[in-house]
């Protein structure tokens, strides 16, 4: 995925009310943009801390600006390279669509249409892929960017205890039982985490729920990502794990 533009430099001076944030730009100036994430963006929020944010050119936006990646040091000195953090949760669907048209998600390929917001019941999974002479396979994304152990790289989901989170294993257990393949598939937007597991300390009711949809035959994905000011791509595969070795 290539930007129009550059993502622009500031530093971050905080983050409130869940959708704002205030920032400086390199030349001083203090402003306010869109921060597209309902987590609680934990370990991401350190104020003074270097972001990259895009410019819309969108006449009724309120905030032309939206933050787009978060640049974290973990207490280490400005001479190491910073990891990024994803902070955009519109990006993962959009790098794991281009991944599939373009067929680079390998236990996913093979499958001619994929798509997007498919209802299902009461609700919409993130893509219905399909086939010809194949049951439907349904993919549910989610965007990884916690990382608890920076020494090891082990990320986990969710930030923060997510409802919602649990009840897309639901649906995706519902699709197993039917015959149909599901998939969940971890969007690792944050160069420092190496494998993924579930945040049991945050959310032991999601964690539980991921062993049993496991379990009942759901399939666990996760790809990292790459991050630049000039694009972000879909990578290789990581490690997903249940509980700690």
């Amino acid at each position: 995925m290539k930007f129009a533009t550059p993502l622009r430099e500031a530093r971050l001076i905080k983050r409130y009310k869940r959708f704002l944030a205030d920032i400086e730009t390199p030349d001083g100036q203090v402003m306010t943009i869109h921060c597209p994430n309902t987590g609680s963006m934990r370990h991401c929020l350190e104020p003074g801390e270097p972001l990259w944010w895009s410019l819309s050119d969108n006449p009724k936006r309120k905030l032309p600006g939206t933050w787009e990646v978060a640049c974290l040091r973990h207490g280490r000195p400005d001479s190491v390279a910073p990891d990024y953090a994803l902070i955009n949760t519109a990006r993962p669907n959009a790098l794991v669509a281009e991944a599939l048209s373009e067929n680079r998600i390998a236990p996913l390929s093979g499958y001619t249409s994929h798509r997007r917001e498919a209802r299902l019941g009461q609700r919409r999974l993130d893509f219905c892929l399909t086939a010809e002479g194949q049951q439907p396979c349904w993919v549910e994304v989610k965007n990884v960017t916690l990382l608890e152990q920076p020494d090891i790289g082990l990320g986990m989901f969710p930030d923060a205890v997510s409802q919602r989170a649990t009840a897309h294993l639901h649906e995706l257990m519902a699709c197993v039982a039917r015959g149909e393949r599901a998939v969940l598939l971890f969007c690792v937007g944050h160069t420092g985490i190496r494998s993924v597991m579930p945040a049991a300390d945050i959310d032991p009711v999601y964690a539980r729920t991921l062993q049993e949809a496991y379990a009942a035959g759901v399939e666990l994905f996760a790809y990292g990502v790459s991050l630049t000011r000039e694009h972000m791509q879909l990578t290789i595969p990581l490690p997903v794990m249940l509980e700690k070795a």
